[in-house]
């Protein structure tokens, strides 16, 4: 009748089979991992106790000379053996130094004793080689004594090189020592008890691996069950994502005794894992910034949602460093997906210096399954939260964005019932009313099989109803058919509308309007809990603040407007005095300037014209006399002492040489001085306001001869080149006059620009005919009606002006032609120069006047005048 059996053999170290432990029962079972560990552990108890049986029942029986130091395993003293108790004939004492080393046979009977104990036992000389070992030795090292005998400890067995200086301080201090390891060579732990003699050191150990399985079984069933306890507390507290994750990392550190801990989640949006807590001894940089899917072990874990364990040291591909592994010396990684219903929510990582055993991973994925169950959670309740201040922010924003009260009440309570997850949600009116009072509902949200109640009610049956309203009471029934404290009136009242759980909640403005937000439910019991009638009258309040704050604006949008209106009309009447102003000061200032330039042509034309109508009669009475006086000298070549006194003290020769050069010069200086005159009358055109084809050119060299002056060299500062590039140009239409102002204002600007610099210090100069710009053509299609302005398929005089100075910036260009704005020192500028001359190509001429610079560029002024006005 037994239907389940389990046998476990007990079997020891040495592969002795010691008994087996068995398990069985009347009924059928079925193991899980954690029934087999267990059953394991006991195994491993019982092995123990039966081997500890056995040795202390051996040890009793076995004794022997020689061996003062030895100590039995289960009790830790010491025994000494003596003739008295030996069950052996007194023999001399057993001296190993004294056997040569050569000999693999010892004939005394301790020999045999030494074989036949439980513990390996080695003797080593002073240089440490091998002069006996015993059979349980070998069998641990793995290792025939004929090849060790004579041979070095630390040669043939370099696990051995890490007790080096504890062999030395026994020998030097003639002491015992006792220590138990781990010898990775030999994949054992050891218990070791060293005694030192005078020529010789004898070692006994066991091998305790075995008894280390059980005690770190053990040990890690304990902190396994610690650490879920404490992943427990830490999940069950109460805090941000972060705050509960960095917990469950301390906790991993702390009962795993692992290196580092780390936690992603996964952010959906960017799809990339983002560290949320880590923990440990070194947080290696590459695991902080955000991992896309894919990258790393990190982002292959999240993409292919299985977990990755290595148990293989310096595994490089962990975290692409395998540096950093090594530094850390990390012996095994392990790294779980997070998920929760086939949803990916992050990545569990957990680096250790020691290997993992299949009992640990298991309590690693239970660990995973429940933050990944926890943060989902968090979400959750975060994106409730998010909802629930979400609405209170598009009401607020309503409120600040619009003032419109229907699109505001019209989103509260669509938000309301859809947060709440409501059949109907409703923002009514009190009106106060001769006899009864009335409700007007003015929004609504409703489930579609719902019949509305937008409409007025007059009845007295909504009188228990307009009550909580005056009175500014809430009303709240979780369930009609168990609410206690209801009158018969609500009841009935409730019951008509078809509601079976409701929750009203009053507001007043102000003004002293009365209204109410109600939430109601038709299919059965709905509680409302506090949060939600928190929730609920924070809208309210909000509602109430919109009212307000739209009546309020209805009472200021008329004045605000009006003032509005008048402010812009000022602006307007501001900017067209500032400008007439700029007007009527170049005006006056050109008109002044145009007479006295004028008038003093006019002054300084009569005489010159007297000059240079003289200077021809002059030269031919010079020429004549300067005749006369070579035929004198021709026909009389013996003049008088006297006279030829005076041709000597006059020096005749270079007079008369250099006197026709004297009057070629006035000519010419003459000659310089009318066309001084003639530009000074063009560039003013005092006769010229009207507009008329005129040589642009002209007026742009007239206004050089008269900058003239500055443009030449000054002392030890050379002069500034100007550079005309002009192309073949038609007669243009245009005001001469201000074209001339235009130009002198441009270069005088440059020529400004250019005195601070150093040379080469150049104007450039170029005309062109071109199709005009793209900016200008537009505002000539909007202003096809102004005759003055051109067609938009019309060509253009383009006039460049260009310098190589030090250029501007965007904050001087933005402002250039404001009018009175200036970059110069006081006195040096009055701000209109460039404003009048953009008044005089885009007002007069329905032209462009625009400006080009960088800093350190220079700047290039482009002028753009209609070949058609």
């Amino acid at each position: 009748s037994i239907r389940f059996f389990v046998g476990v053999p007990l079997r020891t170290s040495t592969n002795i089979t010691l008994g087996i432990l068995s398990v069985m029962d009347y009924v059928p079972r079925q193991l899980n991992q954690e029934m087999i560990n267990c059953l394991k552990a006991v195994s491993y108890t019982c092995i123990s106790e039966l081997e500890s049986r056995l040795n202390s029942a051996k040890s009793k029986e076995i004794s022997t000379e020689g061996m003062e130091g030895y100590r039995n395993t289960d009790t830790e003293e010491s025994i000494k053996l003596t003739e008295k108790t030996s069950k052996f004939p007194k023999k001399p004492r057993l001296n190993i130094a004294a056997v040569p080393t050569t000999s693999v046979s010892i004939e005394w009977e301790a020999v045999d004793i030494l074989e036949n104990i439980r513990d390996a036992f080695f003797a080593l000389d002073k240089n440490y080689c091998f002069v006996y070992l015993n059979s349980r030795s070998e069998q641990i090292f793995g290792k025939n004594k004929d090849n060790l005998l004579g041979k070095c400890i630390w040669e043939e067995l370099p696990d051995f090189l890490t007790k080096q200086n504890d062999f030395n301080r026994a020998w030097a201090e003639k002491i015992n020592l006792h220590s138990e390891e781990f010898y990775p060579s030999l994949g054992a732990w050891l218990e070791m008890r060293v005694y030192p003699k005078t020529d010789n050191l004898f070692v006994y150990f066991q091998d305790t691996t075995a008894n280390k399985q059980i005690e770190a079984a053990l040990l890690e069933r304990s902190h396994l069950s610690a650490l879920g306890a404490s992943i427990g507390i830490a999940l069950g507290q109460s805090g941000t994502i972060p705050d509960i994750l960095q917990r469950c990392t301390q906790s991993l550190i702390q009962h795993l005794q692992a290196a580092n801990a780390y936690i992603w989640t996964f952010n959906p949006a960017g799809n990339y894992l983002e560290l949320q807590a880590s923990a440990g001894n070194s947080n290696n940089e590459i695991f902080q910034v955000p991992i896309p899917m894919g990258r790393s072990i990190i982002g292959c874990i999240a993409q292919s949602r299985q977990p990755y364990l290595s148990n293989i040291p310096n595994d490089g591909w962990i975290t692409g460093n395998s540096d950093w592994i090594k530094q850390q010396k990390i012996a095994a990684f392990a790294g779980y997906p997070l998920i929760v219903e086939e949803k990916l929510v992050g990545v569990m990582a957990i680096m250790s210096r020691n290997p993992y055993t299949e009992t640990i991973h298991g309590m690693l994925e239970w660990v995973a399954n429940g933050i990944a169950v926890a943060i989902d959670r968090a979400w959750a309740r975060e994106a409730l939260l998010s909802r629930r201040e979400g609405l209170l922010f598009r009401l607020a924003n309503q409120i600040r964005n619009s003032l419109d009260l229907n699109t505001i009440l019209e989103t509260a309570v669509h938000e309301i019932r859809s947060l709440l997850n409501i059949d109907r949600c409703h923002f009514l009116w009190y009106l106060p009313t001769q006899g009864e009072p009335s409700l007007m509902v003015t929004h609504e949200a409703r489930h579609p099989s719902l019949p509305s109640l937008l409409n007025d009610w007059h009845s007295g049956a909504i009188a228990p109803l307009a009550e909580k309203i005056r009175s500014h009471q809430m009303l709240r029934i979780d369930d009609l058919e168990h609410e206690p404290g209801l009158d018969d009136k609500t009841i009935a009242m409730v019951t008509r509308l078809g509601i079976t759980s409701g929750l009203l909640l009053p507001l007043e403005t102000r003004a002293g309007q009365l209204g109410a937000v109600i939430c109601s439910h038709c299919r059965g019991p709905r509680p409302w809990s506090s949060s939600e009638v928190e929730l609920l009258q924070a809208v309210v309040d909000q509602l109430a603040i919109a009212i307000d704050q739209a009546e309020l604006y209805a009472q200021t949008h008329a004045a605000a407007l009006a003032a509005q209106t008048q402010a812009q009309q000022l602006e307007r009447a501001l900017q067209n005095l500032k400008q007439t102003q700029a007007q009527l000061i170049q005006t006056e200032k050109m008109s002044s300037l145009g007479q006295l330039v004028a008038g003093v042509a006019h002054e300084i034309n009569n005489p010159v014209n007297f000059i240079t109508g003289n200077l021809s009669h002059a030269s031919n009475y010079i020429q004549d006399l300067l005749g006369l006086i070579e035929l004198y000298q021709k026909n009389y070549t013996n003049p008088v002492p006297e006279i030829t006194e005076e041709i000597e003290a006059i020096d005749l020769e270079f007079l008369s040489e250099d006197l026709p050069k004297v009057l070629n010069s006035m000519q010419i200086g003459a000659e310089r001085i009318r066309q001084i005159v003639l530009s000074l009358r063009n560039f003013s055109r005092l006769d010229e306001a009207e507009m008329k084809p005129v040589d642009i050119h002209e007026g742009i060299d007239n206004t050089l001869l008269i900058l003239h002056n500055r443009l030449k060299p000054k002392g030890n500062q050379g002069g500034i080149d100007v550079i005309k590039e002009y192309a073949h140009l038609p007669k243009v239409n245009c005001y001469a006059g201000q074209l001339n102002q235009v130009f002198m204002n441009i270069i005088a600007n440059a020529i400004d620009a250019l005195e601070s610099q150093t040379e080469p210090r150049i104007i450039t100069i170029r005309t062109s005919i071109e199709n005009g710009d793209p900016e200008i053509v537009n505002a000539c299609q909007l202003s096809l009606t102004n005759s003055k302005f051109p067609m938009p398929n019309c060509q253009f005089l383009v006039i460049r002006i260009r310098d190589n100075g030090p250029g501007m910036n965007d904050e001087v260009k933005r402002r250039l032609f404001d009018p009175f704005f200036t970059t110069k020192p006081v006195g040096k500028g009055t701000g209109l120069g460039l404003s009048i001359s953009y008044q005089i190509v885009v007002e007069k001429h329905g032209g462009l006047l625009k400006c080009l610079s960088e800093p350190g560029k220079g700047s290039e002024f482009v002028i753009q005048i209609p070949m058609e006005l």
